[in-house]
């Protein structure tokens, strides 16, 4: 019996002992072959955090800039436009969409020049907001020209000038007129009057090949009034670059406003214009809303003349009223908010500054290049394009010399605007799209 007992307690004992050698050991030695392998190392932690980061930064890039406005609801308006017409041939409601989803595109792009002039000053703000601010127009005019569309390049040119000086300067009085109603507000004269001077050359270089090609005083037949075109195109962009010289050394403050001392007294000023994306989010952004707003220009221009006929529309009143409305959506949004801010100097930098870099640049830019690529684009926009361009510069130039605004001239350049409007739509071209090369 004590042996028997002896061999149950060593029986008993010997598999107790055996899983306390067999599993405490191996309980504490699996974790570590089990975890080992799979630790992730300090360089994957590194990257999968920078990776997250920059998921992040993205999306509330893309956030800020294509949800933080109510506008941005008619961004699907475009590629709907290209659904129509790749899926029908009903051109009227294909210029509709491709007008209604650039008017988004052409806001933002404004924004995000608006986000990388914080970062850039006044002056080279301004002339950053004039640019890209007319980026729509020049985009909408190559590929006019690449259609061979040539009187849609001069008519929608045209019809940027007249949309600035009238429309986006009228709203901008009229709004900063109501706003502060209650005061005189002022601007840089000397400023304004630089601008209406080049305006003012731009309707020399516009009206003398007109009036050459109407009295038959040409010394070559069919050549002069070209060659005269591409003179003076070259001319008006010497003058042009001699201004942007001007501004970016002698009168760097060319785009602050005159009452800037009461408003860097606002403690809330800088709040307000503080950047919401970095710089470099901005300029990639300016690249893709560019590359953007070209693919649906193309739809849009291939569109004109099958609008014109659906929606019995002349096509003089498409590009001159239509087009520049669309491509004037930024300067009209930020014109209107300076002026309400009491900023009229940023909002003739816009307004004003627009029409002269598109009289001045737009216009000659695309002559050059026609003579370049081999389109025969010229200065001669017709008698009745011309006399129109000249009576609004006469009549903006008379708005300005005082250097003051209110809401009643803002009314009377929105009524001209309305005058110029309704003349167009009973406009016959007397050279239609069909006679362009």
């Amino acid at each position: 019996m004590p042996e028997t007992n002896s061999h149950i307690q060593m029986g008993s004992l010997q598999p107790r002992n055996d899983s306390l050698i067999s599993t405490v050991p191996t309980d504490r030695k699996m974790p570590a072959l089990d975890t080992a392998p799979n630790r992730p190392s300090d360089s994957s932690i590194v990257e999968n955090f920078v990776l997250r980061s920059i998921m992040n930064r993205i999306f509330r890039s893309v956030k800020i800039v294509l949800f933080s406005d109510k506008i941005n609801l008619l961004i699907p308006f475009g590629p709907l436009a290209i659904v129509v017409q790749n899926s029908s041939n009903q051109q009227g409601w294909v210029f509709i969409l491709s007008l209604l989803g650039i008017i988004p595109l052409a806001e933002r792009l404004g924004w995000a020049t608006e986000q990388l002039a914080c970062y850039t000053g006044d002056t080279v703000g301004g002339l950053l907001n004039a640019t890209f601010g007319n980026a729509t127009e020049l985009i909408i005019s190559m590929y006019a020209m690449k259609n061979g569309m040539l009187r849609v390049i001069q008519q929608s040119l045209l019809g940027s000038i007249l949309s600035n000086m009238l429309l986006v300067l009228g709203c901008a009085f009229f709004s900063g007129g109501i706003v502060h109603h209650n005061k005189e507000q002022v601007f840089n004269k000397g400023t304004a009057l630089v601008n209406s001077g080049l305006l003012m050359m731009a309707v020399m270089g516009l009206l003398f090949p007109a009036v050459l090609h109407f009295t038959h005083t040409e010394l070559h037949a069919g050549k002069s009034e070209l060659a005269l075109s591409r003179f003076s195109s070259c001319v008006m962009l010497i003058a042009y670059g001699a201004y942007l010289y001007f501004q970016l050394t002698s009168q760097n403050n060319m785009y602050s406003p005159i009452n800037e001392e009461d408003g860097n007294q606002d403690g809330n000023l800088v709040d307000e214009e503080a950047p919401r994306i970095s710089r470099w989010e901005s300029i990639v952004w300016l690249f893709v809303l560019t590359v953007w707003i070209s693919a649906l220009s193309e739809y849009l221009v291939n569109a004109i003349e099958g609008a014109s006929v659906s929606l019995n529309m002349p096509i003089a009143f498409i590009s001159v009223i239509l087009l520049p409305i669309v491509g004037n959506a930024a300067e009209h949004a930020g014109a209107i908010m300076f002026a309400m801010k009491d900023k009229l100097d940023l909002s003739l930098g816009v307004a004003i500054g627009s029409s002269t870099q598109i009289a001045m640049f737009g216009i000659p830019f695309c002559v050059v290049v026609g003579w370049i690529l081999g389109y025969p684009v010229d200065l001669n926009f017709q008698l009745f394009e011309t006399a129109t361009l000249f009576m609004s510069v006469i009549v903006v130039a008379f708005m300005l010399q005082e250097g003051t605004s209110n809401y009643l001239k803002g009314l009377m350049l929105l009524l001209c605007y309305l005058i110029v409007a309704a003349s167009f739509f009973v406009h016959k071209d007397p050279k239609s799209v069909e006679d362009s090369p």
